[in-house]
């Protein structure tokens, strides 16, 4: 509890968790892991997606050197290499991964009274940041697994994934693609609430959405508004019109379709034709089929609005996430193990995600190796919806998640020879 609430009062956004990174390292070495991999040694650099620029960096990696994290993991971490691997070695057996997240939200966090971390001591002390999807949960529950397995009777390897960057959709390739997953026999990716309280256990989701995220710049003239607005490109009309015929965008007979424009700046002042507008937007699928069509429908919009207003447009995929299905025969080992595990009242075998997860680049990874991989969501319960300001979790579960993990692991172990 008190390690969650840690990593609770400390968020930081994807690709800048270089504190969060150094506070998993030094856990692990008091744990006695066999190998730890830290930043460039457990990601594959070129695959990262949706980094942030030097000037968004480095103002976090300052921040992380102030408060005395040490020098060895922030070379190992700089310029946006965060995220750890940790290896456990306890003899022969299968090689069972387990997959968790780092990163927080770009999300000021409440000080209502009635909101926990406020009343108790524990909220963001970032301000502008938080935990609001469980993250520092998933942390804590990673750490619990590691030590409760050692202890085990465990046999065989045991690699766990602390990726970086999810909530952008930026880690799960690069760390998919560190080499590390080529030889996992089964991967453990989970996840705290998605309105499953506490109890409850969905054994593996099914159908996570396609995702892309997409950013898009109108470059259009300045002008007067007043005297001259006939002289100007306004930009600012063409992000207008971009955006409501974004929504237009017909829904698809194949399946769920989603768009959403989340964010937009640009221009100077309210008397001037804005010259420069960007916007951040989204689409996802059921299928990748689905969310290409909903990707290729956004651009043809975005172009067409550029052109009528006679601007110039370049959108730009920052990044983008598969669709994959948790593996029925493992999950139906999870579900029958969650069923022996204390605070366990209920077991869900499966269940739409209805949301994105870059997760799905590691079990795709499993997957298309001959290995089985499943999508595990351990029931908490939340008074608000995640990605909400007032958001936390029941610290009840994290018990139940630590062993359910490692109970999971445990029996894998026996069930191979």
């Amino acid at each position: 509890m008190e390690l969650r609430r840690a990593f609770h009062r400390r968020p930081e956004p994807g690709w800048r968790e270089y504190r969060t990174t150094a506070r998993v390292v030094d856990e692990l070495e008091r744990i006695g892991v066999d190998e730890v991999a830290v930043g460039r040694e457990a990601l594959a650099s070129d695959e990262r997606m949706a980094v942030p620029s030097s000037s968004e960096l480095d103002p976090w990696f300052e921040r992380a050197r102030e408060a005395g994290v040490r020098r060895d993991v922030l070379e190992r971490t700089s310029d946006g290499h965060t995220g750890v691997i940790a290896v456990l070695e306890q003899g022969e057996g299968p090689c069972v991964g387990l997959r968790v997240d780092l990163d927080g939200i770009s999300m000021r966090e409440s000080t209502e009274r009635g909101h926990r971390p406020a009343a108790e001591g524990f909220r963001s002390e970032h301000e502008g940041h938080m935990h609001a999807c469980g993250h520092d949960a998933h942390i804590a529950m990673a750490l619990g697994t590691i030590e409760a397995v050692k202890a085990s009777e465990f046999a065989g390897r045991l690699v766990v994934f602390f990726q970086p960057a999810e909530e952008i959709g930026g880690g799960g390739k690069a760390m998919a693609e560190s080499g590390y997953l080529d030889d996992v026999d089964y991967l453990l990716a989970v996840h705290v609430g998605l309105d499953h309280p506490t109890g409850e256990v969905v054994a593996g989701v099914e159908k996570p959405l396609a995702m892309a995220h997409i950013t898009a710049t109108f470059e259009g003239a300045n002008a007067h508004a007043g005297k001259a607005p006939n002289e100007g490109a306004n930009a600012m009309m063409a992000a207008a019109t971009a955006i409501q015929n974004a929504y237009a965008i017909p829904r698809h007979g194949d399946g769920m379709t989603r768009v959403n424009v989340g964010r937009i700046e640009g221009g100077v002042a309210s008397n001037v034709v804005a010259e420069e507008v960007a916007i951040e937007a989204e689409v996802r699928g059921e299928t990748a089929a689905l969310m290409e069509y909903m990707r290729t429908e956004l651009e043809r919009v975005l172009y067409a609005a550029a052109e009528l207003h006679d601007c110039d447009v370049a959108p730009r995929v920052r990044s983008l996430s598969p669709s994959v299905d948790s593996h029925p025969a493992l999950r139906d080992l999870v579900g029958n193990v969650a069923w022996t595990v204390d605070g366990v009242e209920r077991v869900v075998p499966t269940h739409d995600l209805g949301v994105s997860e870059d997760a799905t680049y590691l079990m795709e990874r499993v997957q298309d190796r001959g290995g089985l991989a499943t999508y595990v969501v351990v029931g908490t319960d939340h008074p608000t919806n995640h990605h909400t300001p007032t958001f936390d979790v029941d610290e009840r579960s994290l018990d139940i998640g630590v062993s359910l993990l490692t109970e999971t692991a445990v029996e894998l172990s026996r069930q191979c020879p």
